[in-house]
């Protein structure tokens, strides 16, 4: 556990960094980019991290709601919520002028600005900051990237794991400490650029997925989100092939095949913000190959085979993702 060191006042307090934080959880149906949010909630803080407010909201994401088992949300207790453009301009309100801050916010912001252009509008929001991210910068001696592990340190109590409000005080309470340490340091705030999404095909509304699995289909049309974004190279070294029963290491080239049932795109930027490198093509360099059909007779599956690449499905990938080590120091 870290005890909060307060000798950073205003008065040395950086320049630079921002005078607002909104600190952010939403839950979803899914992670594709057809899914809704269920549940938001915002923690306002000022320049040091004090919070000054929080709201929360449930929506009705006029579908059926995905995983229950993960957010508790069922059909019955979201029928009366409200839509997302009657929450909208509450929402842009506690954005308005400040950096979100959530736990993954590529993530957050993703799901944030879809509905945003779904309801023909944007958030006001210009930058992001990812606590992952943060906690790299500060080299926090955490077990995985995990909010219950970022929590754990600093000595916060979760109450409810993936209830939008409890998941948002908790990071909440976890973002200052690590806002102190950065200060302290002088640390660069690993901020990004938010950019609204300009461009959107309504396309049909999803039927209910009776019996599908955490509703992580997706119903994207090509066309309806574009363009596609030239992506940095790899900061880390390639460490090797993944070994079974063994966590992803930061470096590690990744290729994918066949069809996902996260989008593509989503799921490969998720890789990059773990640290991973996107191959496009399958070498004797590539650490995985991630495909939902190992049998077919792609390039991609005949190569890795020849070379003896380590495959797993997007199942087994998406539970890998949550716990990526970090790079070789």
């Amino acid at each position: 556990m870290t005890v909060l060191d307060d000798r950073t006042t205003a008065a040395t307090w950086p320049a630079a960094y921002p005078q607002g934080y909104a600190v952010v959880d939403v839950e979803t149906t899914g992670l594709a980019r057809d899914d809704r949010i269920v549940s938001a909630a915002v923690y306002r803080l000022d320049a040091q991290g004090n919070v000054e407010d929080h709201w929360y909201t449930l929506v009705n994401p006029e579908r059926d709601p995905g995983p229950v088992w993960i957010h508790g949300l069922t059909t019955d207790v979201l029928e009366g919520a409200p839509l997302f453009p009657e929450i909208a301009a509450e929402f842009a309100a506690r954005l308005d002028g400040r950096v979100l801050v959530a736990h993954n916010a590529m993530f957050d912001w993703q799901m944030i600005a879809r509905e945003y252009a779904r309801a023909e509008s944007a958030a006001p929001v210009r930058q992001r900051l990812c606590t992952i991210a943060l906690a790299k910068e500060l080299s926090l001696p955490l077990p995985n990237h995990k909010l219950e592990s970022l929590a754990a340190h600093f000595g916060v109590v979760q109450q409810r794991a993936h209830n939008a409000l409890d998941d948002a005080r908790v990071l909440a309470e976890a973002f200052r400490p690590s806002l102190h340490a950065a200060a302290e340091r002088n640390v660069r705030l690993p901020l990004l650029e938010c950019r609204p999404l300009t461009e959107w095909a309504a396309s049909p509304a999803p039927q209910p997925r009776i019996g599908h699995q955490a509703g992580y289909g997706s119903s994207y049309r090509a066309g309806s989100w574009r363009p596609s974004r030239k992506r940095p190279p790899c900061p880390y070294p390639n460490p090797g092939r993944y070994e079974t029963d063994k966590p992803l290491k930061q470096g590690m080239r990744v290729a994918f095949s066949g069809d996902t049932s996260v989008d593509r795109e989503l799921l490969e930027d998720r890789t990059v913000e773990a640290g991973l490198h996107v191959a496009g093509s399958v070498s004797r360099l590539t650490s995985l190959l991630v495909t939902n059909d190992p049998d077919s007779a792609t390039s991609k599956t005949v190569k890795a085979k020849s070379f003896g690449t380590p495959i797993v499905d997007e199942a087994a990938y998406t539970q890998l993702l949550r716990d990526v080590a970090p790079a070789d120091g």
